[in-house]
């Protein structure tokens, strides 16, 4: 069979039978092997009858959720390429032709887009305002800037894919963020993704959509900031790191002024704040990218690879205890020196440049004792 077209389902009896039809008219169209799957989420208007009678075959999926009523459905199509777009009839598969020659032509992943920039087309009412200017430009622009994808409408519905496509991203949300996920996967997985232009028509439904704007827009945000360890936690990390160290080099030999603020132990304190957590963000970042390889998120890469030929247990919880005892070691000049005044009054200034630097190095050190055997449990099972 050369191809699956998949419609998802819940309570769709207005449109249900139209949408079937449709995609059945345009296999036969476009002379293909097709079949038409219905993977019905739990329905209890009929939906399933109505499909059944325009000659689909209904699978029952019964985690609810977008996602797993899509993932349901391909897994249990037969064709060795799958097709999918909702059933509000808002996509018209009559344009099927145009995916099937794209896969044909090489590609692995073909996303359809919407709008007019990119050659789409978005008949008056079809799209609210906040999706149309706010909510999916800010989700493809973020999902460009992140994953350095080329595509327009990350959240278009329409799409189609090989069935070896679909088994190597090995798909696993269950909500609306399983549009996202695809496209994040099939780009990092260096696969072949082709965008084509299609018709969007206004839903033919009399009854609100499934899609939650906010809820659902923070999912798809969500996991793409889950899906970038570089953004979520290396960039904001290193930046914090060296920024904090920075200023505390600056600030180790006193006070300094720029115009007329003036900078001394306060700032220290906040910049040995800002070197502790940048450091805790750049390792929760090397765990997250060794975790999301291990778990089929992410393709193994070169930065990966360069981690863990770096990465020696020993070698790094030495360099941490290393640090630690090193603060330590400047801690008891600090008591010596309180000493020396009788454990009497310091100057809170000098005595403070001394503390600070101490306890940061410490925590520093244990920081990096403790990163250095979670990475490693990690780093095993990566192996």
């Amino acid at each position: 069979m050369q191809l699956s077209v998949i419609i998802p389902c819940l309570n769709e009896i207005e449109t249900i039978g139209a949408v079937v039809k449709t995609a059945r008219q345009a296999l036969a169209q476009e002379g293909l092997a097709g079949e038409v799957v219905v993977a019905d989420n739990g329905s209890t208007d009929g939906s399933q009858a109505a499909a059944e009678a325009q000659g689909a075959r209904v699978v029952p999926v019964a985690v609810k959720g977008y996602g797993s009523a899509l993932n349901g459905g391909i897994r249990a199509s037969q064709g060795r390429c799958v097709i999918f777009a909702d059933a509000d009839l808002s996509y018209d598969f009559n344009e099927i032709g145009i995916f099937w020659d794209e896969l044909q032509a090489g590609s692995d992943f073909v996303v359809g887009t919407r709008f007019p920039s990119a050659g789409g087309v978005i008949d008056p009412g079809a799209m609210p305002w906040l999706h149309r200017w706010v909510g999916t430009p800010i989700i493809s622009t973020i999902g460009r800037i992140l994953f350095s994808s080329r595509l327009d409408d990350f959240n278009c519905g329409m799409r189609a894919m090989t069935r070896p496509t679909f088994d190597r991203l090995n798909l696993q949300t269950t909500g609306m963020e399983f549009a996202s996920e695809m496209i994040i996967k099939a780009t990092l997985f260096g696969l072949r993704i082709t965008q084509v232009p299609i018709h969007f028509h206004k839903d033919a439904r009399g009854r609100p959509p499934h899609l939650r704007t906010f809820r659902d827009g923070w999912r798809h945000l969500r996991f793409m900031l889950i899906c970038s360890p570089r953004w979520l936690f290396l960039y904001p990390g290193l930046l914090l790191a060296l920024g904090g160290l920075g200023g505390m080099l600056a600030l180790l030999h006193g006070p300094f002024r720029v115009g007329h603020v003036g900078f001394d132990t306060n700032t220290l304190l906040v910049c040995a704040m800002a070197l502790l957590l940048g450091h805790q963000l750049m390792s929760l970042g090397a765990i997250a990218k060794l975790y999301a390889v291990q778990i089929g998120m992410h393709p193994r890469s070169g930065s990966a690879d360069i981690l863990l030929s770096v990465f020696r247990l020993e070698r790094w919880t030495g360099a941490g205890l290393i640090l630690s005892l090193a603060g330590v070691g400047l801690l008891s000049w600090a008591v010596w020196t309180w000493n020396r005044a009788a454990f009497g009054a310091l100057s809170y200034p000098d005595s403070l440049r001394i503390v600070i630097p101490a306890v940061t190095l410490i925590m520093l050190g244990m920081q990096i004792v403790f990163t250095s055997f979670l990475i490693s449990l990690v780093s095993k099972a990566y192996e």
